[in-house]
């Protein structure tokens, strides 16, 4: 539970399905392209919501292990 921008009271109980309910979404890239992408953002978001931006230490990056990967495993 929480309040949004608008100070209106969110809640995350499934029975008071809200059409307000907070969003976030996630992208992950070089800075370059972010800065790149930000005025189309601020475009779609109409003026109303919040941009953070954070650096992320990438600590692992690669193809899935096939040996665990489901699909690959049943290749």
């Amino acid at each position: 539970m929480g309040y949004g921008h608008s100070s209106l009271l969110h809640t995350t109980n499934i029975l008071q399905l809200s059409d307000d309910l907070p969003v976030v979404i996630e992208i992950v890239d070089v800075p370059e392209k972010i800065d790149e992408f930000l005025p189309v953002l601020k475009d779609m978001m109409n003026g109303d919501g919040m941009v953070m931006m954070e650096y992320a230490h990438v600590m692992f990056y690669g193809p899935a292990d096939k040996k665990n990967d489901a699909v690959g495993a049943a290749e």
